[in-house]
C-alpha cells in the first residue's frame, strides 16, 4: 500500500498585492494605517503649500503699501484693507489692544499677535512631524510580526523551505517599505514647510519692529 505524500504548501506569488491579500491580520492593519498616514502626508503638504503661498502673497502686498505709511492712522487703515495678510492682522491687533503706552507694551502686544499668526499658519505641522516620527516604528511592528509568523509557519510545516517562509518574510519587508514610504516624505515636507513658515515669521517680526515705532511716535 503506497503512503500518500503530504501536499506541498500552496505557493504564494511574491508581488505586493498578493502578499497583502494573504497577509495576517495584524500586518494588514499595520499596512492600512500606514497607507492612511501616507495619504495624510500628501494631503497636508498640498494644503499647507497652498496656504503658505497665499499668506506670502497677501503679506507681500501689505508690506509694499505699509512701507509708505507715515503714521499709525495710515497703518491701521491699510490693515483694515489687508485682513488676509498676517501683517494686517498683527497691525489690527495692535490697533485694538494698543492703548497709549510704552514702546515695550506695544512690542509685547505685537509679539502676542505674531504668536497667534504662527499658530494659525502652523496648523497640521505637528501632525506631519508625528507621522514622520512614528511611521517607521509602525512599519517595524509589521516587520516583527511578519518574522514571528515566518517562524510559526516553520514550526507548523516542520520545514524552512522558501515556499514556507517567503510569504511571511515578504509581508514583513513590505510593511517596512510602506512605513519608510510614509516617513521619508513626511520628514522632507515637514522641513520644507517649517523653513517657509520660519521665513514668514522672521519677515513679520522684522516689520513689526518698525510698525511699533510708527504707532508709538504717532501717539506722542
Amino acid at each position: 500500500m503506497l503512503l500518500q505524500q503530504p501536499a506541498p504548501p500552496k505557493a504564494i506569488q511574491l508581488d505586493p498585492v498578493t502578499l497583502l491579500m494573504h497577509a495576517s491580520g495584524p500586518v494588514k492593519v499595520t499596512v492600512v494605517l500606514l497607507l492612511i498616514a501616507s495619504t495624510m502626508v500628501w494631503g497636508i503638504t498640498v494644503l499647507k503649500l497652498l496656504q503658505l503661498a497665499r499668506l506670502r502673497s497677501a503679506e507681500a502686498a501689505f508690506q509694499r503699501e505699509a512701507m509708505r505709511a507715515n503714521s499709525g492712522g495710515e497703518l491701521f487703515e491699510l490693515a483694515q484693507n489687508h485682513r488676509s495678510a498676517p501683517g494686517g492682522r498683527v497691525v489690527s491687533w495692535l490697533a485694538m489692544r494698543g492703548a497709549p503706552g510704552s514702546v515695550e507694551r506695544l512690542r509685547a502686544i505685537v509679539d502676542r499677535a505674531i504668536v497667534n499668526e504662527r499658530q494659525r499658519a502652523g496648523t497640521f505641522l505637528p501632525t506631519l512631524g508625528t507621522i514622520a516620527a512614528v511611521s517607521p516604528f509602525v512599519g517595524l511592528f509589521g516587520t516583527v510580526y511578519g518574522i514571528i509568523d515566518a517562524f510559526m509557519r516553520i514550526g507548523a510545516e516542520k520545514s524552512a523551505s522558501l515556499p514556507v517562509v517567503a510569504p511571511a518574510i515578504g509581508e514583513a519587508l513590505l510593511a517596512t517599505a510602506i512605513g519608510l514610504a510614509a516617513a521619508i516624505p513626511a520628514v522632507v515636507f515637514y522641513n520644507i514647510l517649517d523653513k517657509r513658515l520660519g521665513d514668514l515669521e522672521n519677515e513679520l517680526e522684522s516689520s513689526a519692529a518698525e510698525w511699533v515705532l510708527i504707532v508709538a511716535e504717532s501717539r506722542r
